[in-house]
């Protein structure tokens, strides 16, 4: 078993997507994402800081609203006053120890590319402004639209002070300068990676993304260090984005890695932990995740943290209150057996499924009426229900709306032909349904086989690929037959 965590030591950071690459991020920001860890109210972080009494370091306020198209996903309400300004990972193998004794973390720090083994990602939010700042010294020749900003990160008694620059000319490509040794001279640092990115924007069409990397120095009491920063900012030109004008965002690829001697368990852990509980090498931020300054359960042993400092060292404790362990997401391959459950649609019938689908392919839709992905995905799920439903093909809804969204939500559906049950209980992320599932991000969908509960496709298939997706799906139980 495996832990990492996510520590304050710098920052924390959200808003989902698993990341293999710039182009894997980009298409994790066009779902409606659930707030992660430390967003428990999809918030982008701004860069206004905040003072961290449990940990000595500059922090995010957070803005109350996120914009169309970006996306972050809490998992569960924490403490978000105490956050830092960019996100530091812990990642720590553990192994046997005594009960009830105090174990120290020590932790070697790695610079970069630890976004991939994390599994996700944080963006923090930078103002932009035309406004040059007075402590900058040097900026490069020949800038014709040049947006400045300054990013504070480390502990809070001497943060480092980073100047950016984006530079955007009328046509041309845009340029990002990062004064990453700190000096206010934005011509002797090496040039970041900064590199365009075409995706759809707003109303289809077609929008140009910036996505890189930059590393900054940090200073901490026990040396400076290098942190490498994914750095992204969207298209200024894309009117569904026109919140984000004066935005840039960035997030840690850094961590601190190590082991540490733990209840007989090879696992990990730091200061937003993250526990691979199930050994599938991933880590579920919200069913694997724990509030650092929360007592956690590990395999029926509750735990705690301690003594945390703002270069990433700590103890981990035996706590003496009890909390239940939290179990880990299902797995939802193709070829795994979904999850059985009981509910009732927004009709009031009750549902049994996937019983009640006996002889039918059923693809779980999850949704909501607020959520702008889930609508532009709609006219397809609507095609292929009206195109194979009476080849055995049928949709059964969880709606993720809010609470009081009954009338709303029977009003949608009849208006936008979709004559398929809803199953709503008006608890937005924790919906029942949805929590059995571990839905992070929607629209989600499964196929499944209604006889024998298996999963008929990959996760998640929608768009072109829905539509074979079924036609196998229902080829495949007819050969069964």
């Amino acid at each position: 078993m495996q832990i990492k965590t996510r520590s304050k030591a710098l920052t924390f950071a959200h808003a989902r997507a698993r990341i293999l690459n710039p182009s894997s991020r980009i298409r994790a920001l066009g779902r409606s994402v659930r707030p992660r860890p430390y967003a428990p109210n999809r918030v982008i972080p701004t860069s206004l800081p905040l003072e961290s009494a449990s940990t000595g370091l500059t922090g995010s306020k957070r803005l109350p609203k996120l914009p169309r198209g970006l996306t972050a996903n809490p998992r569960r309400p924490v403490n978000r006053e105490s956050l830092c300004s960019s996100g530091l990972a812990l990642v720590i193998g553990l192994g046997w120890a005594i009960a009830g004794a105090a174990q120290e973390a020590n932790l070697k720090w790695r610079s970069a590319d630890m976004t991939k083994e994390i599994g996700s990602y944080t963006p923090q939010r930078l103002k932009l402004s035309t406004n040059k700042p007075v402590s900058l010294k040097k900026v490069p020749d020949n800038l014709t639209a040049p947006l400045y900003g300054e990013l504070k990160i480390g502990p809070k008694e001497s943060p480092a002070h980073c100047f950016v620059l984006v530079d955007e000319p009328e046509g041309k490509p845009s340029r990002l300068f990062v004064d990453a040794n700190g000096n206010g001279d934005l011509t002797d640092d090496p040039a970041p990676q900064w590199k365009d990115k075409k995706i759809s924007g707003s109303g289809g069409k077609e929008s140009v993304v910036y996505m890189g990397e930059a590393v900054v120095k940090i200073p901490f009491q026990s040396g400076t260090v290098d942190a490498q920063l994914g750095v992204y900012r969207f298209d200024k030109s894309d009117p569904g984005r026109a919140a984000l004008l004066d935005s840039l965002f960035y997030y840690r690829d850094y961590a601190l890695k190590g082991d540490l001697t733990l209840a007989g368990k090879s696992q990990s852990s730091g200061v937003h932990l993250l526990v691979d509980s199930n050994g599938d090498g991933k880590f579920d931020s919200r069913r694997e995740g724990y509030d650092i300054k929360q007592p956690f359960n590990i395999a029926g042993t509750t735990w705690e943290l301690a003594d945390l400092t703002a270069d990433g060292k700590f103890k981990i404790v035996k706590s003496s209150r009890s909390v239940e362990e939290i179990k880990p997401a299902p797995e939802l391959t193709k070829g795994a057996k979904a999850v059985a459950f009981t509910a009732k649609t927004l009709a009031g019938k009750p549902v049994k499924f996937p019983d009640d689908y006996k002889g039918r392919v059923v693809m779980l839709d999850f949704w909501a009426t607020w959520c702008g992905p889930c609508l532009a995905e709609l006219p397809n799920v609507i095609d292929n229900y009206t195109k194979y439903h009476e080849q055995g093909f049928d949709i059964l809804g969880i709606s993720l709306d809010r609470e009081n969204a009954e009338t709303k939500l029977a009003n949608f559906t009849k208006e936008k032909k979709m004559p398929w049950p809803q199953i709503y209980d008006g608890k937005w992320w924790e919906a029942a349904v949805a929590k059995r599932y571990a839905v992070e991000s929607i629209p989600f969908m499964l196929l499944v086989d209604g006889d024998s509960g298996e999963i008929l496709s990959d996760p998640n298939t929608r768009g072109g690929r829905l539509g074979p997706a079924i036609q196998e799906a229902l080829a495949k139980k007819k050969s069964a037959k």
